[in-house]
């Protein structure tokens, strides 16, 4: 759920360049989304279909919500997290050492799989069998809105184009017409290591196929090269190991969708405040 802003000579731009839309199903995230709603966080977006969320006015308007009164380390990448007669302790690239008393993993299966490696090789094993599929992301920003009234176009996994959407159409953003433009997993894949200039000019003719119609140039290009886009499916909620006090918990465990991540991170906290409050009541 991710939002990147650019400026551009007509004012600055978001655009969601990581998923584009979530559902709600289960009755305790539908119930958390009706919050979001109610706070102003998160807005329908029809176009797609009824039961279709997005963030407001950004897709990563939730998380910023929930991380309000929480000590976030923004663009800190853990890089070692080891364990201690007391508990934790957890290293990274551009930060102190952190001493903490448990442990959550929270990040894509290949990357958490380079963690837990030394600690837990048997978890570990499980986030290497599911693999993500990645994803090339172009975001455009154009000074005039492009022709036609679809405001999403949905391709397949094989295709330079496997969905675009006109951002700037979903609720709460601003008026410059911004469209992002994500290619197939499929097509990603074979692409991963092809030079920015050339990926983004690919997308770009991709859009214009699909719009049938030359497009003017951007008042803003770029694009990002997600290596884990597209989770796996582990066929578990969450793991839990309480002598360790070390959990996991993510979208690859149970299904590649917004509301599946919620899901494995609220059953992983009740399994962790569960186990505290046992503990509390045997001292």
């Amino acid at each position: 759920m991710a939002t990147r802003r650019l400026a551009t000579p007509l004012g600055e731009v978001s655009f969601d360049h990581g998923a584009q839309y979530f559902t709600a199903r289960d009755a305790d995230f539908r119930n958390q989304v009706q919050r979001w709603a109610s706070d102003g966080h998160v807005s329908r977006w029809t176009a797609v279909s009824e039961d279709a969320w997005v963030g407001a006015p950004g897709m990563n308007a939730p998380l910023n919500a929930m991380a309000t009164d929480l000590d976030v380390m923004w663009s800190v990448r853990v890089t070692r997290i080891s364990r201690t007669s007391t508990g934790w302790t957890v290293s990274a690239d551009s930060s102190p050492v952190l001493t903490v008393d448990a442990v959550v993993v929270a990040i894509p299966a290949e990357q958490a799989a380079d963690l837990l490696t030394p600690i837990v090789p048997e978890m570990a094993a499980m986030a290497r069998g599911v693999p993500s599929s990645p994803c090339w992301t172009l975001m455009l920003a154009f000074g005039d809105r492009l022709p036609g009234d679809l405001d999403w176009l949905r391709g397949d996994d094989d295709s330079a184009l496997g969905w675009a959407a006109r951002n700037s159409a979903k609720p709460g953003r601003g008026p410059i017409e911004a469209w992002v433009v994500q290619a197939g997993g499929e097509w990603s894949a074979r692409n991963l290591d092809m030079p920015k200039d050339e990926v983004e000019a690919g997308l770009t003719d991709a859009l214009s196929y699909r719009l049938g119609a030359a497009l003017p140039a951007p008042i803003a290009c770029s694009s990002h090269r997600w290596l884990y886009a597209r989770a796996g499916r582990g066929g578990l909620d969450a793991l839990w190991d309480a002598d360790l006090k070390l959990g996991v918990c993510g979208d690859w465990l149970t299904g590649p969708r917004v509301e599946a991540a919620w899901t494995s991170g609220t059953r992983l906290a009740a399994r962790m405040t569960g186990d505290a409050e046992v503990e509390r009541h045997r001292r």
